[in-house]
């Protein structure tokens, strides 16, 4: 699988999660005051959200990651003004001769190898986890940056390692560059800029214009949000409805006439098939499964890591009660009601699971204690698919 990821990951600043507030996160106001007034509706930037943060990750650790083929990551690079985009996997003498400045490295899914990443990202768990989606982190020496854009959804940057300018604006006008790898704006006119500082952080909601330039050596962490297509929410809810509908009956014509044209479709046929058709039902139930397995299904180049010699069932319940049980990173759980969706696998969960298994989901672990007999086989199932692991939740 992937290259082992090198020790200068591990946080070596003062910052810790165990230190973490929410009300600091987003500048002294409460989750329901952003939600009612900032999210998706106007910019928010917060000086010190996170104080202390910055040294998680630097340029070589970075560059472990983007090397490893179950990582997501891209390379941008500015020549004469023309935006050229590379993907990993990335092998080292990709990344070594790179010049000093106009480039960054981008990887997506920091939080599925870094612990303290993975705490990061849901400490925005006030949005419902069906939203939340993964955390980007960045480096760019200085004059990189992507270019002026836009995203479709919601993004807090977070400010780690150096310096960058953040340039934005509320235009209406998001036309983009022809030929260009990225949606870069081919015009852009800033009405705000801010430099911001390790812990630093800005909030941008959906076709927000903005443009980020590293000033020093720069490191900016992206919590992004998920903002499924109509096209792609039909198209998979129509394969979805493929596999769980099973009409009955067959096609037939007893009272077939001549036609005037032999190649042109029937009336009568028309009209059956549109009756076939017009009979397909489906109500919030059924949206509600489709739902749960979509947003829970891991992305193509996500892959678990069963271990390789799985504790036995009474095992594995010593265990989790001396230790408690978290979720892999990697791994999402989802409910609504009695049915739970673990990526993309449904469950119609007993009720004497409900609690403990809704709690798993939202806190993404279970304390230390007894496994009541009902949920023992569904947690020691996910253990050996790799989808979670004994010990609590960092």
């Amino acid at each position: 699988m992937g290259k082992p990821l090198s020790p200068l990951a591990k946080p070596v600043g003062p910052f810790s999660m165990a230190r973490f507030s929410l009300k600091c996160l987003l500048g002294g106001i409460t989750p329901e005051t952003f939600l009612a007034e900032y999210w998706q509706k106007k910019p928010l930037l917060v000086r010190q959200a996170l104080p202390g943060f910055g040294d998680w990750l630097n340029r070589t650790s970075l560059s472990d990651l983007a090397r490893r083929d179950d990582a997501e990551s891209r390379l941008v690079r500015f020549i004469r003004g023309e935006c050229l985009l590379d993907r990993g996997p990335f092998e080292a003498e990709d990344l070594a001769g790179l010049p000093k400045k106009n480039w960054s490295l981008l990887v997506s899914g920091v939080n599925h190898f870094l612990p303290e990443g993975d705490a990061l990202l849901h400490a925005f768990d006030f949005i419902p986890l069906a939203r939340l989606d993964d955390l980007m982190v960045s480096f760019a020496p200085p004059g990189g940056g992507v270019g002026p854009h836009f995203d479709s959804y919601d993004v807090f940057l977070i400010q780690g390692l150096g310096r960058r300018r953040w340039e934005i604006s509320a235009q209406d006008d998001l036309e983009v560059m022809d030929g260009a790898p990225l949606r870069i704006l081919k015009r852009f006119t800033p009405e705000q800029s801010w430099e911001l500082e390790p812990g630093d952080l800005l909030y941008l909601p959906p076709q927000y214009a903005h443009n980020g330039v590293a000033l020093s050596d720069c490191m900016t962490w992206s919590v992004g949000f998920r903002v499924p297509t109509a096209e792609d929410m039909v198209g998979n809810f129509l394969n979805y409805l493929q596999d769980n509908l099973k009409p009955t009956g067959l096609y037939s014509d007893p009272d077939l006439k001549r036609q005037r044209h032999p190649a042109e479709i029937p009336a009568t046929m028309l009209d059956q098939v549109a009756a076939m058709l017009k009979a397909i039902r489906w109500d919030k139930d059924m949206v509600a499964d489709f739902l749960g397995n979509y947003l829970s299904e891991p992305k193509s180049h996500i892959f678990f890591d069963p271990p390789e010699r799985p504790l036995k069932a009474a095992a594995f319940a010593k265990t989790v009660a001396k230790r408690g049980v978290r979720l892999d990173p990697r791994s999402q759980l989802l409910f609504r009601g009695a049915i739970f969706h673990m990526n993309g696998e449904r469950l119609a969960a007993l009720p004497e699971t409900h609690a403990a298994l809704q709690s798993l989901a939202d806190h993404r672990s279970l304390p230390p204690g007894p496994v009541d007999t009902a949920l023992l086989p569904i947690l020691h199932e996910w253990y050996v698919a790799g989808y979670l692991l004994p010990g609590m939740r960092g």
